[in-house]
């Protein structure tokens, strides 16, 4: 049973996870360290623990406790119940949705449970921006991927950030990192999925055509900065363009996810 514990000195040990959650760096290494992750207000918090993640503790404004009371009523960890102002200090930032909860982090799954039974997938490589992250699993969720998997260098889908931008489809959208980075096109090909890389290319087709007719489909999008590698441009099966408007070259990598998901969903 949770277990409420009123604190009032912000230097409480009992709150290191909490601590200076605005420096990015620092964050990524203790999150690492230590195997947590944290969730980011009500709705968050209340999916992560839906989703089964154990909690290490609750840090909460009075206000916020009855929210999410019936889904803490059997977790066994402790809840820090703070001043809105206490919050802010520890955190280095406005808890404006009161309520943060220290999860710990799961084994990642292999890439063949992830892809079991799928028939169509997102495959990131190195995008490095949590928020971009964080969305692109969201709409992903939304629009019916099964599956996402990540290049060792993209951004952590369980960092605070791309959490709470994912508004929790982290938590329910089978997603893991790639060991084989260079490989991991032709690899997904002797699985049996088509790859389609979203590129700028002279020779990408339009997504609709890219897509049509595939049975199991890997959605391929590449960094914010240069987009996809030229390994992995030369690997994938085909290259796909989203048509736009003159004098607009490129959408948003998140964005760019959002229409192609679409279209994937719909495809013949």
């Amino acid at each position: 049973m949770v277990t409420y514990v009123e604190i009032d000195d912000p230097r409480d040990p009992r709150l290191a996870d909490y601590r200076d959650l605005r420096d990015v760096e620092l964050r990524k290494h203790l999150e690492t360290e230590r195997g947590l992750f944290l969730a980011e207000g009500e709705k968050v918090v209340r999916r992560a623990l839906e989703a089964g993640f154990e909690p290490r503790s609750f840090l909460m404004a009075e206000r916020w406790l009855a929210g999410l009371a019936d889904v803490m009523a059997t977790a066994d960890a402790p809840c820090y119940v703070v001043s809105e102002a206490l919050a802010e200090d520890v955190t280095g930032f406005h808890v404006h949705r009161g309520a943060l909860a220290s999860l710990h982090r799961r084994p990642l799954p292999a890439v063949d449970a992830v892809l079991d039974g799928a028939h169509t997938v997102l495959v990131l490589e190195d995008v490095v921006d949590h928020t971009n992250v964080g969305a692109i699993l969201r709409n992903g969720a939304a629009l019916g991927i099964e599956g996402v998997l990540l290049s060792p260098r993209c951004a952590d889908p369980l960092y605070r950030r791309a959490v709470k931008v994912a508004m929790g489809a982290v938590f329910s959208l089978p997603w893991t990192r790639l060991v084989d980075w260079y490989d991991a096109l032709p690899d997904l090909a002797a699985r049996g999925f088509t790859t389609v890389a979203l590129t700028l290319s002279d020779d990408a087709v339009p997504v609709e055509e890219a897509v049509a007719g595939v049975d199991r489909l890997a959605l391929v999008l590449g960094s914010e900065g240069h987009g996809l590698s030229d390994r992995w441009l030369r690997s994938a099966d085909r290259r796909a363009v989203i048509p736009m408007q003159a004098g607009i070259d490129s959408l948003n990598v998140a964005a760019a996810s959002a229409v192609a998901c679409y279209v994937a969903a719909r495809r013949g």
